[in-house]
Parts: structure tokens; sequence; C-alpha cells
């Protein structure tokens, strides 16, 4: 009787285990993250990449547009916000209003630069000018081009900036005859041609901008720098 309940219970002991009862290893579970961007709450494009605005500019900015969108008939007076801004918080707020093409805010902030900081790049004048002719603001183009004899006085312009060809580019482009005129005219006040060597791009650019305006005269005295300059390389 023993034998047989000690045969039994080992019989159990040994008996295979039905594999729906044993314990699986959990599967490895792997979380996977997926990076979502957003895109621009508007049509007006993200910063440009490499351009940093400073928290005063921001706020400088959002506060020339609130104040611009609620006034009515008169203008605001923005230079006490702007005359706050330093050097670099002002240029940066210029650029991102001639940016987004906000261009009646960006007048302002260049009348300030003005002011503040005599005599500006012209590659500056050059960024606004092009921003102008981009939005048809063809008179505002040329008061822009009178301050800029206005700043140069009657030392002409520097010729040898890199902005001059977009500036003149800009004005020809806008067909801004009477500024084109007035930019070679401070440009031979500063010897182009004469006291230094004309560039032969501008001279191009020049001559056929001022023959499509119809100053036909002046684009045959533009031209004739470059085979100056020729003559004078024979020498």
């Amino acid at each position: 009787m023993a034998s047989s309940t000690l045969h039994q219970s080992l019989a159990f002991l040994l008996k295979p285990v039905n594999p729906i009862y044993t314990t699986r290893p959990r599967p490895t579970t792997t979380t996977t993250y997926v990076a979502i961007r957003c895109g621009p709450r508007s049509n007006r494009g993200p910063l440009m990449k490499g351009r940093i605005l400073s928290i005063e500019a921001i706020n400088a900015i959002q506060t020339l547009k609130r104040a611009h969108k609620s006034s009515s008939s008169t203008t605001p007076d923005y230079s006490p916000l702007l005359s706050r801004l330093i050097k670099s918080d002002l240029l940066a707020t210029l650029r991102e209003l001639l940016r987004q093409d906000h261009c009646a805010l960006a007048l302002h902030a260049f009348s300030a630069v003005r002011s503040e900081y005599h005599n500006p790049d012209l590659s500056l004048y050059a960024d606004v000018a092009a921003a102008l002719a981009r939005n048809r603001m063809v008179e505002d183009l040329d008061r822009l081009i009178c301050d800029l004899e206005t700043d140069c006085g009657r030392g002409g312009i520097q010729c040898d900036d890199k902005g001059l060809i977009r500036l003149i580019k800009a004005v020809i482009g806008a067909d801004r005859r009477e500024s084109t005129v007035r930019i070679y005219e401070m440009m031979k006040r500063s010897g182009w041609g004469s006291t230094f060597e004309a560039d032969e791009y501008v001279v191009k650019v020049l001559s056929k901008g001022l023959r499509r305006l119809g100053e036909e005269s002046l684009a045959v005295e533009v031209k004739g720098l470059s085979r100056s300059n020729l003559e004078k390389l024979r020498v």
C-alpha cells in the first residue's frame, strides 16, 4: 500500500508539465521617439538660419507692429522705443522688419540708425532699397537716395563697398531714372573712373540700366570708363 502511494507520488512529480502553464520570458519592448516639427503659424517663414534675435529686439518688433496696427490716422512716435536699443539690437530689428516686408516700420528703424549712428554702411542702404523696390514703394526709394546723398555730403559715395552694386540694381529694377542718375553723380564725385579704376561689372550694370531708363548719353559716358581703363592698362 505504501509502495503504491510512493509510486504514484513519483509518477506525478515526473509527469511533464503542460507548456501552456510554463512561465514565458516577457518580450523586450523598445520605445522609439519621433521628433515632430511644427511648421510656422503664419505665411511668414521662420527666422533665417544663423539669425538670432535678442529678447529686446523681439519685444521691439512686436511692440512696433502692435502700435502700427492699432494706430488709425496719426503716426505713432516710435523714437522712444527705438532709441533704447543698442546698436546690434537696432540693426537686427531693422533687418527683421525688412525681411517681413514691414517697410513702413523699417523706415522708422532706419531713421533711428541714421540719427544715432552717422554714415550707415552702404550695404544697409542697399537692404532698405531692395525691400522698398520689392514692395513698389518707389517714392520712399527716391527719398532714401536723397538721404544717402545727404549722409555722403560732398565727399561722394563709397564705390568700393559691396553694397553699391546691390543698391544700383534695386534702383534700376524699380525704374527710378532720377535716383539712378543721382547715384552715378555721387560715384563721380567720389572719383570713380578717374581717381581710381571703375569696376567692370558695375560699369556694365550701370550703363545698361541708364540706357534702358532713357539716359543714353550717360550710358555712353559710363561705358567709356571701361574703355579708358583698358587704355590705362596698355600704357
